[in-house]
């Protein structure tokens, strides 16, 4: 079942712990879309839900802006993609992308709405994050899963 979440997050540390709440409750075979303007938040709630998803050291998570593809190791293998320097989906595809999903891992992609064609036959979670505040973040949740509780 398909559900929709939404909430405002206030600070920086508020984001890591919602990311930390989802990540414990991944299962392995997800991809996750996080969208959002520049300083809304992605990195910091992907830093919780690597933490949650077990990466072995959490403060190792940053935003692979350069390298394109981040991989954390833990309960699951976390593949943390930032997609803001590629210029198409032909790009996404070569990163090689599918041999990224499978049962025991996670795909969590910065800037998703830039390649997001190439994710519309999964069946993904969508995180739109915004700006309300200096600090204070609005994030919507789009088709979580029956087993995660926001």
């Amino acid at each position: 079942m398909s559900t929709h979440f939404s909430t405002i997050l206030n600070s920086p540390a508020e984001t890591i712990e919602f990311g930390r709440h989802l990540g414990l409750q991944l299962r392995g075979g997800e991809v996750v879309a996080l969208c959002g303007p520049l300083g809304s938040g992605k990195t910091h709630l992907i830093k919780g839900i690597a933490a949650g998803a077990g990466a072995q050291d959490d403060t190792n998570v940053n935003s692979p802006t350069f390298v394109i593809v981040n991989e954390y190791k833990g309960r699951l293998d976390i593949y943390h993609i930032d997609a803001y320097r590629l210029n198409s989906i032909a790009e996404f595809d070569m990163l090689g992308f599918d041999d990224f999903c499978y049962p025991g891992s996670v795909v969590l992609i910065e800037w998703a709405d830039k390649i997001e064609a190439a994710l519309q036959s999964l069946d993904y979670i969508r995180i739109e994050l915004e700006h309300t505040g200096e600090t204070e973040r609005k994030i919507h949740i789009k088709n979580i899963p029956g087993y995660i509780v926001c």
